[in-house]
């Protein structure tokens, strides 16, 4: 009977039990329920700011000379001398004396045209005496009128003679001073083919010079490129002064970096028919004041030729392109929105934009992954870059 009792008590303990807990759970305080909220992605901005922007052309080349000679004489004859500048890469002055040939044939040449000077002044003086006299003896009638008209002819073959005498004087003494080859402009040489003693025939070539007032670079340019330069079609010849446009060449040479200012001075007229291109020509004067060295022939050169000017346009790194014509906007609620652009060209690590884009619009400028159109945005401002 105790034991019925026992569990009989039990059951009734559990039973209160259970009811308390529930009880309790029931007038348990609800605790408050808070939606999460969407934390938004922090980005890169920039303020957009149309400009005007001058249009850069790229391309390379290498420098050649503006003007190169082949040496040549003009009269036979062995060398004595060679000027100690008349190797490769000498420098010489206008006029300098290059090479001298021996000349004693050709002083033998002018003292034999003198002596036949002298004699055809003899003649000629001669001549005009005996004129003279038969003029005199014509007015008089003592003597015959063809007689005269001998005297005429005799005068006129002895000037005839004394100009001949005269002219081969002046070419004697041409040849010379021929003798000596002297430089026609300041430059250096590029190659030379005698040495003294050697003999050289009149024509022949004996040396390679070239000018140093000034160098040219013959670059190539797309027609793509043309459309940003001001080059007028079908210009002939070197452009106006107006139309030259600055150039800037730059190389790394012995692990130094140099820049030299120049000037689109041409355009050749025909368009290479492999590649499609048109070549232009910059030119570089020689600066005596400028600090770098001068532009040696020779060397590969980048070019960078000043273009037209772009009116109005936005200058953003060519990363924040997406789809290849769009870029994401910020709207004033600080979410993303997809925006169509019309593009007017890439340059190296930036894009040039026309149109699409209005003052004071923010640009987002980072490398986002996944992007949904309206997504909630945390601004990190950059300065622009236009």
């Amino acid at each position: 009977m105790s034991n019925v009792f026992k569990g009989v008590m039990t059951v009734a303990v559990l039973f209160v039990a259970a009811i308390a807990a529930v009880g309790i759970v029931a007038t348990a305080p609800q605790p408050e329920r808070v939606e999460p909220e969407a934390v938004a992605t922090a980005i890169r901005t920039t303020l957009i700011s149309k400009a005007d922007v001058r249009l850069i052309v790229r391309s390379q080349g290498t420098v050649t000379p503006r003007v190169e000679s082949t040496v040549i004489p003009e009269v036979s004859g062995r060398i004595r001398w060679i000027s100690p500048n008349l190797v490769p890469g000498g420098y010489f002055n206008f006029n300098d004396i290059l090479v001298k040939i021996d000349d004693q044939d050709a002083n033998s040449t002018v003292e034999r045209n003198k002596a036949s000077l002298s004699r055809s002044k003899a003649e000629a003086e001669h001549s005009a005496f005996e004129l003279r006299r038969l003029e005199q003896l014509v007015k008089n009638k003592l003597t015959s009128q063809s007689t005269l008209e001998s005297a005429i002819r005799a005068k006129r073959v002895s000037d005839a003679v004394l100009k001949e005498s005269e002219i081969a004087l002046k070419q004697a003494l041409r040849d010379l001073l021929r003798t000596e080859v002297r430089a026609p402009y300041s430059g250096l040489v590029r190659s030379k083919s005698v040495d003294v003693g050697q003999f050289v025939s009149r024509g022949s070539p004996i040396a390679q010079i070239y000018s140093s007032d000034a160098v040219e670079v013959r670059i190539p340019l797309a027609d793509s490129q043309l459309a940003y330069l001001d080059l007028p079609l079908g210009q002939r010849g070197e452009l106006p002064e107006a139309l030259r446009s600055n150039v800037t060449l730059s190389t790394h040479y012995g692990g130094q970096y140099y820049e030299w200012q120049g000037k689109l001075v041409r355009t050749e007229a025909e368009i290479d028919t492999r590649t499609r291109m048109v070549y232009a020509v910059v030119r570089v004067m020689e600066d005596p004041e400028s600090t770098n060295p001068p532009l040696p022939v020779g060397l590969f050169v980048h070019a960078s030729i000043e273009g037209r000017i772009a009116k109005d346009v936005v200058v953003l790194p060519r990363a924040v392109l997406r789809n290849q014509s769009q870029v994401l906007v910020v709207d004033e609620n600080n979410r993303l929105r997809y925006r169509d652009v019309e593009l007017l060209r890439f340059d190296r690590d930036e894009v040039i934009i026309s149109s699409g884009l209005r003052n004071g619009e923010i640009v987002n400028l980072s490398p986002l992954q996944t992007v949904i159109d309206g997504m909630r945005v945390k601004l990190v401002q950059e300065p622009s870059d236009s």
